[in-house]
């Protein structure tokens, strides 16, 4: 890529849990390598999507929501949020536009306030109001705490606006050469991402039914058949109760999520998968550092 004036950096989405920063992130990439749910906190690693254009590679920093820390998990998950904020060069704070503001909003505002970095404010879910004039006190009471190099309203789940929000993200990242190769969308081992679409399925299957216990570890993934792969994914939860609702009656459920996995999974492989999943029952493994080592959260 020999464009003399070609931009490139890292740029962390910083936002509520909800606020659609997953949902962002799979269509800038243009492959699903985030879990994508209705149910917040469903990013729970800095996941890395690559972007480049003529002008630029953008490389995304998505982190889990801002949130207040309970267990060892959340306090993993949020000192990957600090983590992030000091290692970018430009921030994106994502904002859900369709809901008022609360609390939560103004303490991923002061994060933003305590970098001092250069930030661009997303207000996702535009699709969600009915007159655009709606936004402007938003945008007001933003404007007035922070000054942001850029206000973007955008649907990431329609993609409404997303192209401008490319053009003006690369635009104030670092002059500089590409950090990954053009064709590279993830720094994401393929088992990591494996997992995500299988807890994807794990939290559209059960809705409302199962709370927010589980986790994805991909235990085997052999790719010696080169017509087809091997892959074992282990689902924790941490009650027999919680097993039975993910199984269903008569291993309805799982079977369901595991056809829905597979789908995803042959897709972005492109050859036909074998997968195999069964459920762990492992009480407290929000807390265990061995648990969370296992499933790829470290300090």
């Amino acid at each position: 890529m020999s464009n003399e004036n070609f931009r490139s950096g890292y740029v962390g989405f910083i936002g509520r849990p909800n606020a659609g920063k997953s949902t962002l992130l799979n269509r800038l990439v243009g492959e699903k390598i985030a879990a994508v749910s209705n149910k917040p906190q469903t990013t729970r690693h800095k996941i890395q999507g690559i972007v480049t254009s003529p002008e630029g590679q953008i490389v995304i920093v998505d982190t889990p929501g801002v949130h207040k820390p309970g267990y060892l998990l959340n306090r993993r998950m949020m000192a990957a949020v600090h983590d992030a904020i000091l290692s970018v060069d430009v921030l994106v704070l994502m904002r859900d536009a369709s809901v008022s503001t609360g609390n939560g909003d103004r303490f991923v505002l002061d994060l933003i306030k305590q970098s001092e970095k250069k930030a661009l404010l997303v207000l996702n879910k535009i699709d969600k109001i009915k007159e655009k004039h709606e936004l402007l006190p938003l945008i007001e009471f933003y404007s007035n705490e922070y000054e942001f190099a850029e206000i973007i309203p955008i649907s990431a789940l329609r993609g409404e606006a997303v192209d401008n929000l490319l053009k003006q993200i690369t635009k104030h990242l670092p002059e500089g050469e590409p950090i990954f190769k053009e064709d590279e969308l993830t720094d994401q081992p393929m088992r990591s991402i494996v997992a995500e679409m299988v807890r994807e399925q794990i939290l559209a299957t059960t809705g409302e039914e199962i709370p927010y216990v589980t986790a994805v570890v991909t235990e085997k993934f052999d790719e010696s058949d080169p017509s087809a792969t091997l892959i074992f994914c282990a689902i924790y939860v941490e009650r027999d109760s919680q097993k039975g609702i993910i199984i269903g009656k008569g291993g309805s459920k799982l079977k369901r999520i595991g056809t829905e996995a597979r789908v995803d999974i042959e897709k972005l492989l492109g050859k036909r998968v074998f997968l195999k999943l069964f459920v762990k029952v492992v009480a407290d493994w929000r807390n265990k550092e061995s648990n969370l080592d296992d499933i790829g959260i470290y300090e």
